[in-house]
């Protein structure tokens, strides 16, 4: 008579077993079968993910400028999957613009200095809050990279161009009333941005070092002359 085979712990598809046949859910199996994540973060993640892509993207284009930045390129040095950066922001030139708002955002708030006070004393006001971010370090950075990319690449000028149109010059033209009101928005714009290039930017001698309470007084009467003159 054959012999029975020994059913008890250690054989077949029992505890402890080493068969490869197994699915590996048993005690003792070192196989790690958790799927990698994939898709979209949960919500409590999305937050932090979409704030860590967007502060990527906007040091990518302050290094690199808007023709060398890609969204692949955003992605890796975020840590996360291009998908993710088109699923919050889509393409490339929609993260540049929500880049630029963001560091843009000191700079929409110049409206209000002519909600400060009299109109007479605009010029000074807008002229000073202006240089408050060009002098700050921590402002002037992304705006840096705003202008220089603006400068060399005809879609960034348009994201550019679109964003001080509506968020900035229309808004300053609504508060002075006049009949010409875009256009003196505009001319002020073009004193101070200029200003900014040559300063920050090209770097002219003497403007690059000069103080900027020389400078603020010397273009507040010009710029009140745009936004209030005859």
């Amino acid at each position: 008579m054959n012999a029975r085979p020994p059913t008890g712990p250690g054989t077949g598809s029992g505890p402890g077993t080493g068969s490869r046949s197994g699915t590996g859910s048993g005690p003792g199996t070192e196989t790690n079968t958790t799927p990698r994540r994939r898709g979209r973060p949960p919500r409590t993640e999305s937050a932090d993910t979409r704030d860590r892509i967007l502060t990527t993207a906007r040091d990518e284009f302050s290094e690199r400028g808007y023709e060398k930045t890609s969204v692949r390129g955003i992605a890796k040095a975020a840590g996360v999957d291009p998908a993710l950066v088109h699923h919050y922001f889509g393409t490339k030139e929609q993260v540049f613009e929500a880049a630029i708002t963001q560091s843009f955002a000191p700079a929409i708030e110049a409206p209000k200095a002519i909600e400060d006070g009299p109109l007479d004393g605009v010029g000074e006001r807008l002229v000073r809050f202006f240089f408050g971010i060009w002098e700050n370090p921590a402002t002037r950075t992304p705006l840096l990279a705003i202008v220089r990319s603006a400068v060399t690449n005809e879609t960034a000028a348009a994201v550019f161009r679109r964003i001080v149109a509506t968020q900035v010059l229309r808004r300053i033209a609504d508060r002075l009333d006049l009949p010409d009101a875009e256009l003196r928005a505009e001319l002020a714009a073009a004193q101070l941005v200029g200003t900014a290039m040559l300063r920050y930017v090209i770097k002219v001698e003497p403007l690059a070092s000069a103080d900027p309470e020389q400078i603020i007084a010397r273009l507040a009467p010009v710029v009140q002359g745009h936004l209030t003159g005859p």
